[in-house]
């Protein structure tokens, strides 16, 4: 089965749909950066599948250039990464590009959601306008123009809980006006990360459509709870112990059941990106009295109770909780954020001797994703990608229902 995805980031949402066999037809994404994570991810699953896995991993311990990594693969794989920001004014040359990838193959599933700051609360909180302004509110007519384009039989559209409220549900109204227009019913449904095996709490508003003809044959798939006792310390503990602004991109120990469990290392895997930003010597204080607070019966520290020499901003009424600790000792931690490749406050390592917020790696493995993902650019711009990101085996669970739907269909 094939898809397309749109607003694709650094493939979160396509890696759960390829894990289930379904074959890539176009990725579109305007951030350069996660345009070269999406190819360096098919490099990965088309050498996988070749057993060629060694040149990938070569790659990995840098001892072979992107480009060279890139001639194992066919071309027109990694021509399905479209770097293109979607806008009225690049629709036509957009879909020009895509009709090219999907000349004579059928569509069934097209996939992704629009950028979520338009729609999210803290969002609305720091604009003046409440984003009533913001171009992005109004990008689900773009993802509403290819399913008109490409008839897919099924769609996924995910986005944050505050599209439903925003502009007084208004947008969330049309949305549902333009996907009737277009020929789709819709099932919206507000899904949480950790109920998928994610060890985070993340909640997700999920929006599962089919052509209105096989309207009572398709539906929105049932999904299972995970049930399991693992921590957060169960995907940080076989990393090494690391001072801020340092590094050490060698294993620690074996891998916990979690980890093995859920894919996120297998026996082979390179470590990478497993690096701390540094920080001045005030953060690192603060990082430490946040700790022992959590440690304390899981307090949490707010910007007020800190002495006033380790204070820096004059704001003592809002946004108290600018330093907040990686909940270790829980099944979840709070939801990950873009915000982080701004700063690393509101992730801080639990382990007070290192007193530094918490790595690339360390993000990407709160987030779900397996160690061999590659994230290309900066760590600022690699944290950017994480933070945005659909949770991979929360996407998995998703492109299985999605696949069984479909299945039993064919099988009528």
């Amino acid at each position: 089965m094939n898809y397309i995805d749109l607003f694709a980031g650094a493939g979160g949402l396509s890696e759960g749909f390829l894990q289930n066999g379904f074959s890539p037809l176009a990725h579109i994404e305007m951030n350069t950066d996660a345009c070269y994570t999406l190819k360096t991810r098919i490099c990965y699953h088309y050498l996988k599948k070749q057993n060629k896995l060694s040149f990938y991993n070569k790659y990995l311990r840098g001892q072979i250039t992107r480009e060279i990594l890139y001639s194992f693969v066919p071309e027109e794989l990694l021509n399905s990464v479209i770097n293109e920001k979607m806008s009225d004014d690049t629709m036509c040359a957009i879909f020009d590009k895509v009709d090219a990838l999907v000349e004579g193959k059928e569509v069934d599933i097209i996939i992704g959601g629009p950028p979520c700051q338009a729609y999210s609360l803290v969002g609305r909180a720091v604009k003046e306008d409440k984003m009533q302004g913001d171009e992005r509110n109004y990008l689900y007519r773009l993802y509403c123009r290819f399913l008109k384009r490409y008839q897919p039989k099924m769609f996924v559209f995910e986005n944050v809980p505050g599209l439903l409220t925003a502009n007084k549900g208004q947008h969330f109204a049309n949305l549902k006006k333009y996907l009737a227009r277009v020929g789709y019913k819709i099932e919206c449904k507000e899904l949480n990360a950790k109920n998928f095996g994610v060890l985070q709490n993340r909640r997700r508003i999920i929006i599962i459509g089919w052509k209105a003809v096989f309207d009572g044959r398709y539906k929105y798939p049932q999904f299972e709870e995970i049930k399991h006792s693992y921590k957060v310390e169960d995907i940080l503990n076989d990393l090494p112990a690391i001072q801020a602004g340092g590094g050490n991109n060698e294993y620690m120990g074996k891998p916990s059941k979690y980890l093995t469990e859920f894919g996120i290392r297998a026996k082979n895997d390179v470590l990478t990106y497993h690096v701390a930003r540094p920080h001045i010597q005030r953060d690192k204080e603060i990082y430490k009295r946040v700790i022992d607070a959590w440690n304390d019966g899981h307090k949490r520290l707010k910007y007020v109770d800190l002495p006033s020499e380790l204070r820096t901003h004059k704001n003592v009424t809002s946004f108290l909780d600018r330093f907040k600790i990686v909940e270790w000792d829980t099944q979840t931690c709070h939801t990950m954020m873009a915000h982080i490749s701004k700063d690393g406050h509101y992730f801080i390592h639990p382990d007070k001797t290192q007193a530094r917020s918490i790595t690339v790696r360390e993000a990407a493995r709160i987030q779900s994703f397996p160690d061999n993902y590659y994230f290309e650019g900066s760590r600022t711009a690699a944290f950017t990608q994480i933070g945005n990101a659909v949770p991979p085996l929360m996407s998995k669970a998703i492109a299985e229902g999605i696949k069984r739907i479909i299945e039993e269909k064919y099988n009528d």
